[in-house]
């Protein structure tokens, strides 16, 4: 990615090498929040000859997250990444108790979605074999390239997959970590939640879909266990839930931040639900779909 600083012509910003792998952990963990929406628990986490660089939580999903920094191209994303995870799932009373510590709060076994783990690796690069190793619609393994650039500036992207058709089970039959693993973190995609619904749904999940990708260029979609949450900036601005008649659609506002004319949104600041925020509109055809698209509009400024 070039980088152009905009004078009387446009001058290129260069790119400065990191000199050591620590300057990536340090900057990364100053700004958990800002940058992967988690929650800092630990640096340097050691367990059984291991040695995590950061131990994190993700406070929407319950899980924990563990975070890797390369400074070099030499690694193996998958045997790496599932054998951490496997540190985890063997050890984890350690990783409660080591929550518990560092938080200063009380957090239980049953408290943990631990099928919701995963790994992240940062790197200033990564190779084409890596980026390719990802490409699995079940993998628990994420790839952030960070650079920096003159002028102070950075850059942290996630590098996408280009094709997740194939499990990681299928190719991976014979590695026992793989296999144990898999069995217990699960990695929801679209598809585990379109394919429960009739052809309408269907359709009016992929209108309104479509309409919030619009919206703006940086509005990632996030599947989880019951919802499927669209993202600005690592930020929630609603969740959609896929229901056998429709939808429901929760939007990331407190209790009286919503200007909502026609009171199609429901406050449910005072109930269980499952999305993040205090409103849930429930949806079954797109007659009101313009007028629902801009209260969804007010959620992404807001979080935006």
């Amino acid at each position: 990615m070039a980088l152009y600083s905009i004078e009387k012509k446009l001058e290129h910003i260069n790119d400065v090498p990191f000199k050591l792998e620590k300057e990536i952990q340090k900057i990364t963990e100053n700004n958990l929040n800002l940058l992967l929406g988690l929650d800092f628990i630990k640096s340097e986490f050691a367990l059984n000859n291991f040695r995590i660089d950061t131990l994190a939580f993700n406070n929407e999903l319950k899980s924990f997250v563990i975070i890797e920094y390369k400074k070099d191209k030499n690694f193996s994303v998958i045997d790496q990444g599932y054998a951490y995870l496997a540190l985890m799932l063997n050890n984890k009373a350690d990783f409660i108790l080591e929550y518990n510590e560092s938080k200063k709060k009380t957090l239980k076994r049953n408290d943990v979605d631990w099928s919701q783990s995963k790994i992240i690796f940062v790197s200033p690069q990564f190779t084409h074999y890596q980026r390719e190793a990802i490409n699995f619609k079940d993998l628990p393994i994420e790839l952030w390239e960070i650079k920096k650039f003159e002028n102070n500036i950075l850059s942290f992207e996630q590098i996408q997959k280009t094709t997740a058709k194939e499990s990681i089970k299928v190719i991976s039959k014979s590695d026992e970590i793989v296999k144990k693993v898999s069995n217990e973190i699960i990695v929801y995609s679209e598809q585990d939640h379109i394919q429960k619904v009739d052809v309408e749904t269907q359709e009016l999940y992929e209108d309104i879909k479509n309409r919030l990708l619009n919206m703006d260029n940086n509005i990632s979609i996030q599947p989880k266990k019951q919802t499927i949450g669209f993202k600005i900036n690592n930020s929630v601005f609603c969740d959609i839930v896929l229901l056998s008649k429709g939808l429901k659609i929760y939007l990331n506002l407190k209790s009286g931040d919503l200007n909502d004319i026609r009171k199609v949104a429901r406050d449910i600041s005072s109930i269980g639900h499952w999305g993040n925020g205090s409103y849930e509109i429930k949806i079954n055809d797109a007659e009101d779909i313009d007028y629902i698209m801009s209260l969804l509009k007010q959620s992404l400024k807001k979080n935006k």
